[in-house]
């Protein structure tokens, strides 16, 4: 198994050399918009690349507005903000998760709650959100408290894994029923929707087969079935701005205050400095939206591209008995990172140990956040689907091949 996937990496690379386990490709205008904003000298904040990036991505994901900032965690921690989140309070997340979206719930002074993942999908898993408000959650005129730690539940964060949609309607419908705003966490789902609206079933599909849905008009994308979504733009992303995020809602006043409070709250003036609360100094440079324009110009290619690689890392898998992550039945990712699931522990790490010192890089699941020292006092439930998964999931090399 491990021989025949040294050798599958290494024909769809074409390269002896080290192999990253996802690198950007600058295929399109990169260098001509980069190079237009050093002439035009407007490489901060302001410059008209800035907004060009925003309604662009807007208009991809089908949202009604876009706010640009200088990473994904800072526009976690400002649509978090938005959505109400205040010191004091708790917010519902998952464990599967990068740090930023943890980070982000403490930079509000609150803190997060974990329940478990579903298996076919890696996100939040609407059952355990329900079972544990059902146990802990106490309706009051101002929202869900929980019984146990005697704090309000400020928000839901789920967050979609490697680019693999959550269960949105369902984490929704639980939601709504409870009166908790929805944050979407899409850092890694650019692309990635849901098709139709009835049509998600995260467990219609065993693991090991390919059953790709195509998009139509009627797709919904991550990041755009919250209240507010989050979207970012790091080095390893699907695209890149180099470090940039974007914040997502259909909300004008939430819009409107998105851009204001990362701007440092600054109030409109030809030249008068007033702010008239706390800002942040959140907003992308012109020069990362330059990039960032460029790089969505190709994003058809990117997501084709990628769906090719996880056919042929799928096709390898059937053959080779290795269990592999795909998208659920109505759902339709953008694959940025391929994951297999080995069959215990041990196999993990033999796998990794080995593919490494062979210079194709793989990793293990990031850890659980329960288990890093600053979130170790969370309250969970018992995360049987998140330990199961940080047992056996390796991330594999899934970069879009050029």
């Amino acid at each position: 198994m491990f021989d025949s996937f040294i050798r599958l990496v290494r024909d769809i690379y074409q390269t002896d050399q080290f192999i990253p386990l996802h690198e950007p490709r600058f295929l399109g205008k990169e260098k001509q918009y980069l190079l237009d904003v050093i002439d035009s000298t407007f490489v901060s904040s302001v410059g008209p690349y800035v907004g060009q990036f925003e309604a662009k991505i807007a208009e991809y994901c089908g949202a009604k507005h876009a706010i640009a900032t200088v990473n994904g965690t800072a526009a976690l921690h400002v649509a978090l903000l938005l959505a109400g989140v205040k010191p004091g309070e708790e917010v519902m997340t998952q464990p599967v998760t990068f740090v930023a979206t943890c980070n982000a719930i403490n930079y509000c002074g609150a803190e997060p709650v974990f329940v478990d993942v579903d298996r076919a999908t890696l996100g939040l898993s609407p059952r355990a959100l329900a079972d544990f408000l059902a146990e802990f959650g106490e309706q009051r005129v101002d929202g869900v408290w929980n019984k146990r730690s005697g704090k309000r539940i400020a928000a839901c964060l789920p967050m979609h894994t490697f680019g693999q949609p959550c269960d949105m309607l369902g984490l929704l419908q639980v939601c709504e029923r409870h009166g908790i705003p929805l944050v979407e966490d899409a850092a890694e789902a650019l692309g990635s929707h849901i098709v139709g609206s009835n049509s998600f079933d995260p467990s219609a599909v065993s693991a090991n087969e390919f059953a790709p849905t195509p998009a139509t008009k009627h797709a919904k994308y991550c990041g755009t079935f919250g209240k507010l979504g989050v979207l970012s733009f790091n080095g390893n992303k699907i695209i890149t701005t180099g470090g940039g995020g974007m914040i997502l809602t259909d909300d004008d006043e939430l819009a409107r205050q998105a851009k204001h409070l990362t701007t440092t709250a600054k109030l409109p003036h030809a030249w008068r400095f007033v702010h008239d609360q706390v800002g942040y100094n959140y907003r992308l440079p012109n020069l990362n939206a330059a990039l960032g324009l460029a790089q969505l110009e190709q994003m058809p290619l990117f997501v084709q591209r990628k769906r090719e690689l996880a056919e042929r890392y799928i096709a390898w898998a059937n053959d080779a008995g290795v269990e592999i992550v795909v998208e659920p039945v109505g759902a339709r990712a953008n694959y940025w990172l391929n994951a297999l699931l080995l069959s215990d522990e041990a196999e993990r790490e033999r796998f990794l140990t080995d593919s490494n010192a062979q210079g194709v890089m793989t990793r293990p699941l990031w850890e659980l956040m329960p288990n890093l020292p600053m979130y170790s006092h969370c309250q969970t439930d018992d995360l049987c689907n998140s330990r199961w998964l940080a047992e056996r999931l390796v991330n594999i090399p899934s970069s879009v091949v050029s």
